[in-house]
């Protein structure tokens, strides 16, 4: 009788503890309306002010907190609100040179002297190097303003003589530099005789049928593009800035695009889906041989090939963008901020605290 006792006792208490782990799993599983709720809230109590694309389980809604254009009153999500992407748009210029690798025009080991005979060492620098931010190149300044109205020929070349003007780093050695991707659009221009900009429309926007993205010159008048603030002395929309004609035009491949959000995504959609790379070519992309770290053609490949992020900002304006998506673009954030508050680390540890509730034990802090 004793025994039957204990045994009714061992078999209620492990129905409580499976009754609390049950708890425990249910209060980590979001809905997408709970998962709104928490978003607008986190962004809200952290000061940021933005638009940001939730992914869960493949379902996707548009987060948006706060106003895009703070005077004219035009809230962030408006139909006619652009954003600068910063740095992310390396991405399209890395899966336009792969197309034309997989159309036999060249290889990611073809010497850049091809294209650029005038460059210094560029018959040592592959395209691959560009992609990988390996070249050596190490132009200062691309994110100030140097007052000239560039065309798309115009800062390319302006980027190699800057190149040919600046110390170089060592080749082979990662180092991030904006100039990487201008000399890659220059040799999209120089292969398929089209500018980067009518490439990006050809190849990029009509495939997928993007209602919002636009290389900067090409904003037409229905559009107008967003205002950066900062949080200052209690009060939001301080210190506006807006990203300066001059340092756009100097960042063909590199830091020209204006897109939202939620266009960027379906271009994250598009590197897998065939639309604009297959998945075998999204692989090629991410094994390039110049790769020395997890960074490739516009990412940073984490958690053994499972996440890929990218975080890029606008100089001299406030904009923050920052990108993690599971590689099936299943689960994950794409964050468009116009007003970011903290460092780059609290900003992500802010992005970082939504993707826990979108798939908890996912994600990276970054």
């Amino acid at each position: 009788m004793k025994s039957k006792k204990i045994m009714l006792a061992i078999a209620f208490l492990s129905s409580f503890i499976f009754l609390g782990n049950s708890t425990t799993v249910n209060a980590k599983t979001y809905s997408n309306s709970q998962l709104r709720k928490y978003a607008i809230k986190t962004m809200n109590k952290h000061y940021l002010l933005g638009t940001i694309e939730i992914v869960k389980d493949g379902h996707r809604q548009t987060v948006n907190v706060g106003y895009g254009y703070y005077r004219r009153k035009i809230k962030n999500g408006n139909k006619k609100l652009l954003y600068p992407v910063g740095s992310l748009p390396k991405s399209i210029t890395a899966a336009i040179i792969t197309q034309l690798i997989y159309q036999k025009k060249f290889s990611q080991n073809t010497k850049i002297s091809r294209w650029y005979p005038k460059l210094k060492h560029s018959k040592y620098i592959t395209v691959g190097q560009l992609m990988t931010h390996t070249s050596g190149i190490n132009v200062i300044g691309t994110e100030s303003s140097h007052g000239i109205n560039f065309s798309e020929k115009g800062a390319i070349n302006w980027t190699i003589a800057k190149a040919n003007a600046t110390a170089r780093t060592k080749r082979a050695s990662f180092n991030y530099n904006n100039a990487n991707y201008v000399l890659l659009a220059g040799i999209i221009r120089k292969v398929t005789g089209k500018s980067y900009a009518a490439n990006v429309k050809s190849r990029i926007v009509k495939p997928l049928h993007l209602k919002h993205t636009y290389i900067y010159q090409n904003i037409p008048r229905s559009k107008t593009d967003a205002i950066s603030y900062l949080y200052r002395h209690g009060k939001n929309y301080q210190s506006a800035s807006y990203a300066n004609k001059y340092v756009v035009l100097q960042l063909p491949g590199a830091g020209n695009l204006f897109s939202t959000a939620s266009d960027y995504y379906k271009i994250q959609q598009g590197l897998h889906n065939g639309k604009i790379l297959t998945e075998k070519q999204f692989n090629y992309l991410s094994h390039l041989k110049s790769k020395v770290n997890t960074y490739f053609g516009g990412y940073y490949l984490k958690n053994g090939g499972k996440l890929k992020l990218a975080y890029g900002n606008f100089g001299d304006t406030h904009f923050t963008n920052w990108m993690q998506l599971t590689t099936d673009n299943k689960n994950g954030i794409v964050m468009f901020l116009n007003q970011p508050y903290g460092s780059k680390n609290q900003i992500k540890s802010v992005g970082y605290s939504i993707l826990k509730h979108i798939k908890s034990g996912t994600f990276i802090r970054r």
